[in-house]
This record gives C-alpha cells, sequence and structure tokens, in this order.
C-alpha cells in the first residue's frame, strides 16, 4: 500500500562551509606576484581604511642545515626543537578551525588602531620601480591596424571594404582565416543588408593575403606557404620545385615520404634538400607579431630567489663547514599595509559617543565594518606569505642537490612536502601552481619539482623528468637517416636499466613536444 501525506523527521548531518575570511585567503594563496600586486590595489581601491606603507624591510630566510635528512643529528636537534614548540597547523587549516578569525570587538579597537606599524609588511626592493611601472606605456600599432591601413591603399569599393573589413575582423591570433566564407556572407548580408556573392570575398581576400605580412588570412598552412612562395625571390634555391611539391602533394611533403618525392618529380636529394631548406624560412605564422610591449608581458616575476651559499673552510681544522641556502620571497609578495591614520583618529573622535543621531551610528558601523575588512585581508596576506615561505623552503631541502649544482633531481609528489610541514595537500597545490623561483640556473616553476619515481633494475629510484631526460638525449643522439621508433627506444632505455613500457615512451616524447620517428627523419 502507498502512503500519503506528509510526515515530520529529523536528520542530522554534518557539513562545513568556508567563511568569506577562509575564501579570502584561499584565493589569495593562489595568486602569483603579479596577480597579487593587482588584487592589493584592488582592495585598497575598494576600502578606503587600507593603504600602503612608505618602508623598507629586506624579507630573507637561511635555510639551515637541519633540514638535511642526511644528517641525523641536526634532523633530531630539528624535531626535539619542534615538539618544544607549540604545534602550527597549516593556514588553511587554522582558518578552517577557527570562525571567529579576524572578528574585533570593541574592547580590541584601540589596541588594533595604535598597533606598532612596522609589523606591518615590506616595502618593494626598489621604491623607483613603481614610478617606472606608473609611467605611460609607449603605444604600438596593432597588426589589425597595420592591415587596415593597407587595405586603404587597395583603392577597393564599398562592398570590397566591408568585405575587407570583415575578413580582418575574422582572423584568429596566429593570423588565419578560420571561419568559413558562407558565414561571412551572411553576416554581411545581415549587418549591412548587402548580398555578397563567394568570388568577391575570394577576390578581396586574394588581395589581402599579398599584403604584409605575406600569407595573412591564409586558410591552411598550406595555402599560407603557397602565398608566400608565389612572392619569393626566384633566384633562391629550390624555390619552383618547392611550390610544385606544396601544391601537388602536400600530403607526401608533409609526411616526408623522400623516396616517393624524388621517384615522382626526378629529382635528387639534393634538390629535397633545397625544397626543405627553402620552406623553412617561411613564416608559418604571420599574424604572430610580438611588439616589444606584448614581449615585456611574457617575462616571468619570480615568486622567489633561492641562492645557495657554499661553507668556509675552518683555518683550525682544515675541514668545509656546511653550506647554507638563502631563501627570499620577492618583496612585491609582502606590501607594507596598514589602517590609515585618518581613519583611526576618525574613530578615536566618535568611538564613545552614544548618540541616537542615525548619521553617527552609521558612521560608526561604516568605520567598524572597513577596518573588520582591512584585518582580515592584512591577516590572509600574512598567512599567505608564511605558508609560501614554509613550503618553498621545504621544496629547497627535499631538492637541495638540484638547488646547488642544477643536477641530480630527486623524485618528490606534493604528499611528500605535505608531510613534512604538515598542511594540506590541497593547499600545497595552490602554493605551487604558477609560481616560480629564480636560482643560479634559472627560473622554474615549482611544479617542475615535483616528479613521481619508478625503480630501476639494479634497485634504484629516479625520477620521471630524469627518464624524461634521458629519452631527449637518445632521441637527440639517434641517426637521422633511420631515426628511432617507440619501440626501439624502449629497448634502448631496458640498456640503460630502465624497464619502461612504450606508451610511456610515447608519452614522455609527445610531452616534450618531440614528432614521430617518421617526421624526425632528415636526408
Amino acid at each position: 500500500m502507498i502512503r500519503h501525506g506528509q510526515f515530520l523527521s529529523q536528520k542530522q548531518t554534518l557539513s562545513q562551509k568556508l567563511s568569506p575570511q577562509q575564501i579570502q585567503y584561499i584565493k589569495l594563496l593562489q595568486l602569483p606576484t603579479l596577480a597579487l600586486e593587482q588584487r592589493i590595489k584592488e582592495e585598497m581601491e575598494q576600502n578606503p581604511v587600507l593603504e600602503e606603507m612608505d618602508s623598507f624591510d629586506e624579507s630573507q630566510i637561511t635555510l639551515q642545515d637541519s633540514f638535511d635528512d642526511s644528517n641525523p643529528e641536526l634532523a633530531r636537534e630539528k624535531e626535539e626543537k619542534e615538539a618544544s614548540n607549540e604545534k602550527e597547523e597549516s593556514p588553511l587549516e587554522e582558518i578552517e578551525t577557527n570562525e571567529e578569525i579576524g572578528k574585533i570587538d570593541d574592547d580590541d579597537w584601540d589596541e588594533l588602531l595604535h598597533a606598532d606599524e612596522t609589523e606591518s609588511y615590506k616595502a618593494p626592493l626598489n621604491p623607483d620601480l613603481d614610478e617606472i611601472r606608473d609611467l605611460p606605456k609607449p603605444y604600438y600599432e596593432s597588426l589589425l591596424e597595420e592591415l587596415e591601413n593597407q587595405v586603404q591603399l587597395l583603392k577597393l569599393n564599398e562592398r570590397e571594404e566591408i568585405i575587407a573589413s570583415e575578413i580582418l575582423g575574422s582572423l584568429d591570433d596566429d593570423g588565419y582565416l578560420r571561419r568559413d566564407i558562407q558565414a561571412i556572407i551572411d553576416t554581411i548580408a545581415f549587418n549591412y543588408s548587402k548580398l555578397v556573392m563567394e568570388e568577391e570575398i575570394e577576390h578581396v581576400l586574394k588581395q589581402i593575403q599579398r599584403l604584409d605580412p605575406p600569407g595573412i588570412a591564409a586558410r591552411d598552412l598550406r595555402e599560407c606557404l603557397l602565398i608566400q612562395l608565389e612572392l619569393t625571390e626566384n633566384s633562391i634555391d629550390g624555390k619552383n620545385l618547392a611550390y610544385k611539391i606544396l601544391k601537388n602533394d602536400w600530403d607526401l611533403f608533409e609526411k616526408k615520404h623522400f623516396a616517393k618525392l624524388i621517384q615522382k618529380y626526378h629529382c635528387d636529394e639534393e634538390d629535397i634538400k633545397a625544397v626543405y631548406s627553402c620552406v623553412r624560412q617561411l613564416d608559418p605564422r604571420p599574424g604572430l607579431v610580438e611588439t616589444p610591449d606584448s614581449l615585456a608581458g611574457n617575462y616571468v616575476i619570480p615568486d622567489f630567489d633561492v641562492k645557495y651559499v657554499p661553507g668556509i673552510e675552518n683555518e683550525e681544522t682544515g675541514i668545509e663547514e656546511e653550506g647554507d641556502f638563502l631563501v627570499t620571497l620577492n618583496q612585491r609578495n609582502a606590501p607594507s599595509l596598514r589602517i590609515s591614520p585618518h581613519y583611526r583618529d576618525m574613530w578615536n573622535d566618535i568611538k564613545n559617543k552614544k548618540s541616537t543621531v542615525p548619521e553617527i551610528r552609521e558612521t560608526q558601523t561604516f568605520i567598524k565594518a572597513k577596518i573588520d575588512s582591512a584585518k582580515w585581508f592584512i591577516d590572509s596576506i600574512r598567512q599567505r606569505q608564511q605558508t609560501l615561505m614554509n613550503v618553498m623552503q621545504t621544496i629547497v631541502a627535499l631538492q637541495a642537490d638540484f638547488f646547488k649544482s642544477g643536477e641530480g633531481m630527486k623524485p618528490m609528489i606534493l604528499k611528500d612536502v605535505s608531510d613534512r610541514i604538515g598542511m594540506d595537500i590541497s593547499t600545497i597545490s595552490r602554493v605551487t601552481n604558477g609560481k616560480y623561483v629564480q636560482t643560479v640556473f634559472g627560473v622554474f616553476e615549482l611544479k617542475y619539482f615535483f616528479n613521481e619515481k619508478m625503480e630501476t633494475e639494479s634497485g634504484k629510484m629516479v625520477a620521471n623528468l630524469e627518464l624524461k631526460d634521458m629519452i631527449g638525449k637518445i632521441i637527440a643522439e639517434e641517426d637521422k637517416l633511420k631515426p628511432l621508433s617507440d619501440q626501439e627506444i624502449v629497448e634502448e632505455m631496458k640498456k640503460r636499466g630502465f624497464p619502461i613500457a612504450r606508451r610511456t615512451v610515447t608519452k614522455y616524447r609527445e610531452e616534450a613536444r618531440l614528432p614521430v620517428a617518421r617526421l624526425r627523419k632528415h636526408l
């Protein structure tokens, strides 16, 4: 029997919701240096209570040998010292267990507002950099503007100008016209109430494709290269044969079927070499034009700087002491923030007023809310700074050999760092994602230092990164007339004591953007 009706019941569930302050900390944690700088500016614009101080204080932490697992005594001293101190939890875990974080009682206002300003964060290393960043950027004409100016010199009629404008507006970042011709016809009919024919579009398109850079607005790579070949000087070796091959036998050319090309065109290897040499001089991405301004935007701003300071020789014993690692956080990660003295004075004037006037009560509520928000933000920045340094120190400790010599990368996963400093794996992932470190060997993303491991035939554990490098070296040293297949690379790796599967070789080769054997073949 089916029972109908309304019934009351109780159900107990356990759920956890993140407070706005917790969410704010998590979002700040995953921001890289430049994004953090922008986020702080936005917060200062939204909250007039928050302001940046003009101060300078260099921040650096020396990583002692106690981080080195190879020294049991120092490691034990470190453990005893940590055990004697108050247990340190992950900033994320601390936030999750303290729902009252950032809450300010009325009795705490004087202490907060008159706190020592030196407690705030460090200013940028070079204050002059701020002035440089605030200077207006020089103007560079975009490729689209350059093309529009060239189109004006083509003496097109009104219909053709509309077609040209629609074509230029449809180009992708590489300069290709990926849009279907019929779609352009439909757009012009809808927006301009003009019915144009496909022949008209092809006529205008052909003229645009021969502007500077040549090959712009091509519909595929083959067409792009053919257009450039048409405009290339006839004196260049291999041009004529290259044009014939690309026009009639693109598939054979793309797949490097040298023998078939030689047989079909009654030529020799030197002729085919000249063809490939000619094609290599062409631009496969004519729309990818980088201005000085765009290049500047591609620079990586390291979040950390790590240097190894070698130990000095003891004059009495003649034994060289162990060196130290100097781990520095980019100063733009740690701005000097404080609560505005102006709003502090305002609070001093109205804090004891128990007025029933709505304006005064609204002012008290406004200032309290803004200072509450400022304190939450400053606390989140402080926790972010501490978490970043803890994670970076641990990475340096676990990969000490690499930071000393640039070699000897050890297997390491997120859990290794998580277990060592008692933070959640998700926190480690947020810290390392999109963050970079400057070393004497170059700039590396923190994710670079995390790699899985495998056991060799001798029982030694090696990092996957080492396997990738070895596969790259095998390919670099192969006979280019007879490149090794993935299975042959497997056999070569096995000879060196690394038994890995063919699919693993294929995966690592593709990650390194190395083509298959057929496409690596040279004449």
